[in-house]
């Protein structure tokens, strides 16, 4: 047994929010305060003495990409870099580094760097002019590469924007070298050799040393394809998963119908294995891309007038751009359909609020075809919600999985997203406090490595709508900040929640697994901005160590 002790002990429950001890007996809580004291009265106990600081669930990550995350650590490292010259300088480094590797292949770079985030394949070839180069941006909606590439991939001036994808070109009419979204991206990943799955495989365990640091031990992997199905099953195997993962299987409308069996099969697949870190329950579908390249889809035209914009995308009757719809008519509904009719969870990335009425009617569509069950539903991202669709998260029973860190003033806001949007509907974006108030199950995620995985960093964002150093005073749309307690719940608990976890872990109550996170201070009592410094002393997964502060 282990008595943890000499601090505060936030149970996550809001009838008895706090106690002062807690004893874990074989992986799971065994009892609170003057109980648990009592209980390791009786046994041999290993102490934890907290030191005066703040036991509480640990972190779950309801929206995430781990294995993206971990393989970032094995090519060049663009994220760190703040123009286009460092950006090119770190891939001609990692080249000459590693001669031997037939493709240089990256990520994050920030789309923000370029005008539009439109970057030119001929600033890579300065580095590498005779091996191909791609690098994502940070938004995984995007890639850069060089001229080999392209022509590896067969991408000329000719070729036409793909379904579901665009290729934007120079004013002369050559391929400038960003390609947007997965229908032109695959024209490259489909010529790309696949990766070691030694290499894959540490990816996960890279993931898992990032996020067990943080207090992190569930994660939702939101986008999951075949191969990534088979490395998670492998690593299981081979006892190499040290935290909880659940897999989103990725719905292509290009593929849905040979899909959908083959969803089963890798449930029954996984449920067979039995591995305690390991589930397969979701089917991520998305609704749209993202605002920043004008791939979200909206309910009235982008802006205009303030970036060259490429052709491909959806518009409006008058010509203006809408964005791109990834599931036509009521193709979204019927997949929702039949996906929640093999007992799956619906996952559903929506940007845009055109995005996210269709996800609302997709999954309304679901239940009154199916009837009556715990379905949890997922939207995720939920950066604009029209007014007439607010209230129908909480009748439909959705989960809104936000992402807080997005909610501040910073470079990509000011620089990429408000000039697409315009003023007053970006001050309409990322309303937590509004869907939570109305019954929205509110969850967060981090969407890492968009963006930082580390929860507190979110959380000081969804408590104070201010950026790093207190920008605006008084925050950004200051109504939609969150009190602290709530959004630790939505971190936790709701998280917990939002994968069929409560009484599992998420809370903690006698009878639950001890995943357990013990900071060096009271969250409660830290300014908003100081959130991101408190120290993770030590993560716990069924009350063992996976983490501990040297």
């Amino acid at each position: 047994m282990t008595l943890f002790h000499n601090g505060t002990v936030w149970t996550g429950l809001s009838e008895v929010p706090v106690s002062d001890a807690l004893l874990v007996a074989d992986g799971v809580i065994a009892g609170l305060g003057d109980a648990a004291r009592s209980a390791a009265a009786e046994g041999e106990v290993e102490e934890v003495d907290l030191e005066g600081g703040f036991l509480m669930p640990s972190f779950g990550d309801g929206h995430a990409h781990p294995m993206f995350g971990g393989l970032e650590y094995v090519g060049p490292a663009v994220r760190p870099c703040g123009s286009v010259a460092e950006i090119v300088e770190a891939v001609r480094t990692y080249a000459e580094a590693h001669p031997d590797e037939e493709w240089i292949v990256g990520a994050s770079y920030d789309g923000s760097l370029a005008e539009g985030g439109l970057f030119d394949a001929r600033w890579l070839d300065e580095a590498v002019l005779d091996r191909p180069v791609v690098l994502r941006a940070w938004d995984y909606h995007t890639v850069w590469c060089n001229s080999a590439a392209l022509e590896r991939a067969g991408i000329t001036a000719d070729t036409p924007d793909p379904e579901l994808g665009e290729i934007p070109h120079r004013d002369d009419g050559s391929v400038l070298g960003t390609l947007r979204e997965w229908g032109a991206i695959d024209l490259l990943t489909a010529v790309m050799p696949p990766q070691d799955e030694d290499v894959r495989i540490a990816a996960l365990g890279t993931a898992a040393d990032y996020y067990l640091a943080r207090g992190v031990t569930w994660v939702q992997d939101a986008w999951v394809e075949p191969g990534d199905v088979d490395t998670y099953i492998e690593a299981a195997r081979r006892g190499a998963l040290r935290m909880r993962f659940n897999l989103a299987l990725y719905a292509d409308p290009r593929h849905f119908d040979s899909q959908v069996e083959h969803f089963s099969k890798v449930k029954r697949r996984v449920d067979q294995l039995g591995s305690p870190m390991l589930t397969a329950n979701t089917v991520k579908f998305f609704a749209d891309g993202v605002v920043e390249n004008e791939t979200g889809a909206l309910l009235a035209p982008y802006c205009s007038g303030l970036h060259r914009h490429p052709g491909g995308q959806e518009r409006s009757d008058s010509g203006e751009k809408v964005g791109m719809t990834v599931w036509e008519g009521d193709s979204l509904s019927e997949a929702a359909r039949q996906i929640d009719d093999l007992g799956l969870q619906i996952h559903i990335h929506a940007i845009g609020d055109a995005a996210v009425r269709q996800a609302l009617d997709a999954i309304e569509y679901a239940a009154e075809w199916n009837g009556p069950r715990d379905r949890r539903p997922v939207i995720a991202h939920v950066q604009l919600v029209d007014d007439a669709d607010l209230a129908r998260f909480a009748e439909l029973g959705v989960i809104p999985n936000m992402q807080p860190l997005w909610a501040q003033m910073d470079a990509l806001m000011t620089v990429l997203t408000i000039p697409r949007l315009g003023q007053e509907r970006a001050d309409k974006q990322y309303r937590m406090r509004t869907l939570e108030q109305s019954g929205a199950p509110l969850a967060f995620g981090s969407d890492w490595p968009v963006s930082s995985g580390a929860p507190l960093d979110g959380i000081a964002i969804a408590v104070s709508r201010q950026t790093s150093d207190g920008q605006p005073d008084g925050g950004w749309v200051p109504e939609e900040i969150l009190t602290i307690d709530r959004a630790l719940t939505a971190a936790t608990a709701a998280v917990a929640d939002q994968a069929f976890g409560e009484g599992v872990w998420g809370r903690l109550v006698p009878g639950a697994s001890a995943d357990l996170v013990w900071l060096d201070g009271d969250p409660r009592e830290t300014a908003a901005l100081d959130l991101p410094g408190l120290r993770i002393r030590g993560t716990y997964l069924r009350g063992a160590p996976a983490f501990t502060a040297s």
